[in-house]
């Protein structure tokens, strides 16, 4: 096999998706964060915790979808933190963001090495399985890539679907825009800014939990230290990438994970003549390429980090010298 004929593997498009899935979940949230004003920098940890966390308690006896609902839970509770930090305290969400990657992250570790101190190795979990949907999993090389896969993947592809709807098709989706856009404007309405922003914050910690959760509850089975990886990051750069749109962030994270699987065949093919930091480097160097040539034209949202307080002139004034 060389490799021009990986493209055309039933197996590389699987892999592509199953690598996709925690990126469309995490980027999701993270754009639903960023759309109502609030960037969220707290992505890794809230990964990392909440793949920590579904593991956890499958692992303490729980079924794997109430180990999916708990880790959301513990990321809409981070972004609570998120949120009250950043929203109603007005701090810096660069600041505040890197700081709950760090508290969370090593909460994480901490409650692992707390409940097994002794493990040198991670315990096993029975995890999701790949659910083959009737008819549709035996279409040729579709079939199998798309059909064919955990209940969590099928889950962030409506997620896809339904976020794109909520935001563009909905008042409240309307009102989370237009947060993000001109706060004043939804506050002249009578509508509270603040509760827009942390709402949206939570529900995209959420997500962004149950992307990690998908780490050790569908593709490794049980969790480890640095196993999210950086991914928190790459959602970060996709949401710009995606131009803040659902659609867009789905082919974002498809064109990255399939990136990925590509240079782990692309090894066995070359082999050693070629350092194998060279393919890892890969789908990186190609997403900040495709970055640069996509950022020339993304419209960020208007009010992206600035803190906003009810009643103050200063919140209008400074989107107008932004603009």
């Amino acid at each position: 096999m060389d490799w021009f004929e990986i493209l055309w593997t039933t197996s590389f498009w699987v892999a592509a998706v199953r690598i996709a899935t925690p990126l469309i979940f995490g980027t999701l949230g993270e754009l639903v964060c960023e759309r109502a004003g609030v960037l969220n920098l707290g992505i890794e940890g809230i990964m990392t915790l909440g793949a920590m966390t579904g593991w956890m308690s499958v692992y303490m006896g729980a079924d794997l979808w109430t180990g999916v609902i708990l880790a959301a839970m513990v990321g809409s509770l981070l972004g609570a933190l998120h949120s009250m930090l950043t929203v109603s305290l007005g701090l810096s969400q660069h600041v505040t963001g890197i700081g709950i990657t760090l508290l969370a992250s090593s909460l994480s570790y901490y409650i692992y090495r707390l409940v097994l101190p002794e493990v040198t190795s991670p315990p096993r979990i029975e995890a999701f399985t790949n659910y083959p949907i009737p008819l549709l999993s035996e279409i040729p090389w579709i079939g199998e890539a798309l059909f064919n896969q955990s209940p969590l993947t099928y889950l962030a592809f409506i997620l896809v679907i339904v976020v794109g709807l909520v935001l563009y098709r909905t008042p409240l989706g309307l009102a989370v825009r237009t947060t993000g856009e001109n706060p004043s404007a939804v506050e002249a309405q009578g509508m509270n800014v603040i509760g827009i922003r942390t709402g949206a914050v939570m529900f995209g910690s959420a997500l962004m939990a149950i992307a990690g959760a998908f780490l050790t509850m569908s593709a490794f089975n049980a969790f480890f230290f640095n196993m999210v990886n950086g991914r928190g990051w790459i959602c970060i750069a996709l949401v710009v990438f995606a131009s803040w749109h659902p659609g867009k962030a789905l082919f974002g994270a498809l064109l990255f994970a399939a990136f990925d699987a590509y240079q782990m065949r692309l090894q066995q093919v070359i082999g050693s003549a070629i350092p194998y930091q060279v393919f890892l480097m890969l789908p990186y160097l190609l997403s900040i390429v495709a970055l640069i040539l996509i950022s020339r034209r993304v419209a960020i949202p208007q009010a992206l980090m600035i803190p906003y307080r009810k009643g103050e002139r200063g919140n209008l004034t400074f989107l107008i010298k932004k603009q």
